[in-house]
């Protein structure tokens, strides 16, 4: 078996990250080894029950990796994709794949991460929550501009010439850093955000105002960042460019404000950087406030252009409330609350706890809590501008903050830094609420927990990004 190389496979599982697993005999004649042995093929684009060709992309020792070139019987979880830019895009993976069916694959996958990876067995999965919504469900979208059009091969092969190969607004292809794939319609975010893309696109095309170019470092359009509230009726546009155009941005403001009057705000952020990035080095509010409003259950959050917020609203009240049922708390306990951002999960459980210490690396995500704080009349929160890539505990010494009775941590997908957990483990908290969107190196975290003295007592997944592979995770460790 080489790259290349075309092979029928039968799939009789699906891995994390939403591919199908296939398992084939391979005969060993080495130096070092012989006989039979197992060799797994993970292969992009498949589902269990599945007979395809596959062509061999990576091969190694003991796995290699696939593409489906052609299926020749398809599973019964399969169904037709809603999106017509599906497989091109990369962004929902699984979109041709029954509901129920990537609900159960996304618990049994968390199952097999925590045993296999953690080496941890005796603890309760719960079921997994399903999202309210499959489509339409996000309340932020990212898009980007581009002077280098993804072409379809039909258009390759074509041999027109193509007049708009140099304009695109849309999402990157995936491993490829250079290239956007046009779009006119997503159905993650609402109709009236597919609304607003074609209409930005058509404006910026009609003055001839170009995307930047990574390459050459000329152009102005760079992201294009639509926020759009669940609970409230508020709508941001948020326009990423190189430099200050006050006459354009007007017009493009008169225009937007006039076709799409339910737009409450309007930013501009101006970004010189070399990088691209979807924020600025400043911004320019144009129309409104320069942020929005949303609800998590009773509680009230501002969120800027910049701010970090739970992409899908609805799941989100369920992902706190799982971490409030999970610490079954008193009343009279001290929580610190790790990489808490915006405070969210701090003023969510406020009313149930004594004091909330909130940690975080990000300063405009602390100066948000803040906001929060007060917006909802929480006095018993204080966000801490914390690095958590160093140890925190001379911190805690510093202010003489009381030792937590539980601490509650929800790190970006890499998980907690090493000396990070080092601290919760000296600090000893009776319980830790570990919430992740990386059963992985969640799993790799409550390992190094586990063998410091604490259980892992039960895990629940939720669903926040159905058709994709993401899985958020909530896990409850007591001393």
């Amino acid at each position: 078996m080489k790259k290349g190389d075309l092979i029928e496979l039968e799939i009789t599982g699906y891995a994390f990250e939403g591919k199908g697993v296939a398992k084939i005999i391979k005969e060993i004649n080495s130096v070092d080894e012989s006989g039979l042995k197992k060799f797994i093929l993970f292969v992009d684009g498949t589902y269990p029950g599945d007979k395809t060709i596959a062509q061999i992309r990576r091969v190694r020792k003991s796995y290699a990796e696939a593409k489906a070139t052609k299926l020749i019987i398809e599973s019964p979880f399969r169904v037709k994709a809603n999106c017509k830019y599906f497989r091109v895009c990369g962004g929902c993976k699984a979109q041709d794949l029954a509901y129920e069916q990537q609900t159960k694959f996304k618990e049994e996958q968390v199952k097999d991460i925590f045993e296999r990876l953690g080496g941890i067995k005796d603890f309760e999965l719960l079921p997994i929550i399903p999202s309210e919504n499959i489509f339409f469900y996000r309340n932020k979208l990212e898009f980007s501009f581009s002077d280098k059009r993804w072409l379809s091969e039909n258009e390759i092969g074509s041999m027109q010439e193509i007049s708009d190969k140099n304009f695109a607004l849309g999402f990157h292809i995936p491993g490829i850093y250079d290239k956007v794939l046009d779009i006119s319609e997503c159905w993650l975010q609402s109709e009236i955000s597919n609304k607003i893309l074609n209409f930005t696109r058509q404006f910026f095309k009609n003055h001839q105002i170009f995307p930047y170019s990574t390459q050459k470092h000329t152009g102005f359009l760079r992201n294009f960042v639509i926020k759009q509230s669940f609970r409230t009726n508020d709508l941001m546009v948020n326009l990423v460019v190189y430099e200050e155009n006050e006459r354009l941005f007007t017009n493009y403001k008169n225009e937007l404000i006039r076709e799409i009057p339910q737009i409450s705000t309007l930013v501009f952020n101006i970004n010189q950087k070399l990088s691209q990035v979807a924020y600025g080095d400043y911004e320019i509010v144009c129309h409104g406030s320069g942020y929005i409003h949303d609800l998590i259950g009773e509680w009230k959050f501002r969120i800027s252009a910049n701010s970090f917020f739970q992409t899908n609203t609805a799941q989100a009240e369920k992902l706190f409330s799982t971490a409030l049922e999970f610490a079954e708390f008193k009343g009279s306990e001290i929580v610190y609350d790790l990489f808490s951002g915006a405070g969210t999960i701090p003023i969510f459980i406020s009313k149930n706890v004594k004091q909330i210490y909130g940690f975080e690396n990000v300063e405009p995500a602390t100066e948000d809590a803040k906001v929060n704080r007060a917006l909802n009349n929480v006095t018993n929160f204080e966000p801490l501008l914390v690095d958590l890539n160093k140890s925190f505990i001379p911190v805690i010494q510093e202010r003489k903050l009381p030792k937590p009775d539980v601490i509650i941590a929800d790190p970006p997908r890499s998980g907690m830094h090493p000396k990070t957990v080092k601290d919760i483990l000296e600090l000893m908290p009776k319980k830790i609420i570990y919430i992740s969107c990386n059963p992985a190196t969640q799993a790799r975290d409550i390992k190094l927990l586990c063998d410091g003295g604490y259980n892992l007592v039960k895990v629940r997944p939720v669903d926040m990004f159905p058709h994709t592979y993401h899985i958020e995770n909530v896990a409850l460790l007591k001393l």
